[in-house]
């Protein structure tokens, strides 16, 4: 369900195109406050961080568009026939994770194939039970769905010997085949891009003056490095101040994050003015206390997911709900992804390359979706593989 809508599309571009002036003008503005991730000085006077800032307008105004065209692959091998494909989830309460697995099924469907979804529960116990049930059950192949492979090696070697390929979805840090651990592919959009992109609309959104508050998930490689990433692109700016690295693990998110976020109020109050998170959920967590403390839905602390744009975040998004934007996996896109590199495997085939690009849902251009993915993929796939 969606509220009614506050702007019309053409107030709303309108809107977009004064915010997108504003921005540009106020990089003369520049920065002031020193980042806590300890940059170098600036050397261009009082202006702080005008060509950081006039980098991250440019690069969020490419990323706000919604007119992207399919550029994935247009040919491959045919459809296999009698495949079973088990999705094992590292906790199916992640909605990035949930996301790409009816994505999943949803691809098989059209191919012809059966899943099975088997949900780790978000423990390490939980995962390692999971994915010794995945291999037991000697399926055509296994998907790594969200958690570390190195964490079920022992399970890895099983399915390895067993010759069972293996795909991840945010499985490792880099898109595409990996050797170690051994992965056919990992589908992804690029971490280094998310993670730029993320920091550079807090840059541009506020005008280089910015108290920083960054949520992520240690325990995840993948998270761990994506949060990392967005602190160094955020230290460009020597007006932007870290204020804090939350290290909440998703599957407590519910439990710890009111906590945090009371705490940070307490501790930062106005100071804090934007925050990242390596996944939307845990502004559907804090927006509840925001609300409490008389935080409006629309302002500050500012915030942006930099995944997974599941749909309670766009609609978060897009009633101003204590979410200002999200960069958003083509979730269901990568369903169909995966579905497709293990046809491929299958095949006999190399991997098919393809990393979507990043995109930047706002109130402004999500016109009331409740997910990303360029157009054209479901067309693309289905005639590769003669469906």
């Amino acid at each position: 369900m969606h509220r009614n809508r506050k702007a019309t599309p053409g107030a709303r571009r309108a809107r977009a195109a004064a915010v997108t002036l504003l921005a540009a003008a106020s990089v003369l503005a520049g920065c002031e406050r020193g980042s806590s991730g300890g940059p170098q000085d600036s050397t261009s006077g009082p202006s702080g961080c005008p060509a950081a800032q006039a980098r991250a307008q440019a690069a969020v105004s490419r990323a706000e568009r919604t007119d992207i065209p399919w550029n994935g692959p247009a040919d491959g091998p045919a459809a296999v026939a009698g495949k079973t494909i088990v999705y094992v989830a590292q906790t199916m309460t992640n909605p990035g994770v949930a996301g790409a697995a009816d994505g999943v099924r949803e691809a098989a469907r059209v191919i012809g194939w059966n899943v099975r979804v088997i949900d780790g529960g978000g423990t390490p116990a939980g995962i390692q039970a999971a994915m010794s049930d995945a291999v037991a059950l000697r399926p055509s192949g296994i998907v790594i769905g969200g958690f570390d492979p190195d964490s079920t090696s022992q399970q890895v070697t099983r399915a390895r010997a067993a010759g069972i390929p293996l795909v991840g979805w945010h499985a490792v840090a880099s898109p595409g085949p990996s050797r170690r651990p051994e992965l056919f592919s990992n589908v992804t959009t690029d971490v280094e891009d998310v993670a730029r992109i993320s920091a550079q609309w807090v840059i541009a959104h506020s005008g280089g003056d910015a108290g920083v508050v960054i949520f992520t998930d240690a325990s995840i490689p993948f998270a761990r490095n994506k949060s990392e990433l967005i602190r160094k692109e955020l230290a460009t700016c020597s007006g932007v101040e870290l204020l804090a690295y939350e290290n909440i693990p998703i599957p407590d998110a519910s439990s710890r994050t009111p906590r945090e976020v009371s705490s940070l109020l307490s501790r930062f109050r106005d100071r804090w003015t934007h925050s990242v998170a390596i996944n939307d959920l845990y502004f559907a967590d804090a927006a509840p206390v925001l609300r409490a403390a008389g935080k409006e839905g629309s302002g500050p602390p500012f915030n942006i997911g930099a995944g997974d744009g599941d749909p309670s975040a766009f609609q978060r998004v897009d009633s101003e709900q204590y979410q200002a934007a999200t960069v958003p996996e083509p979730l269901s896109l990568q369903g169909w992804q995966i579905v497709d590199e293990f046809n491929r495997a299958f095949s006999g085939r190399p991997a098919s390359g393809y990393v979507a690009p990043v995109h930047i849902a706002t109130a402004d251009n999500s016109d009331g979706a409740t997910a990303w993915n360029p157009s054209g993929y479901r067309e693309a796939y289905r005639s590769i593989w003669g469906r």
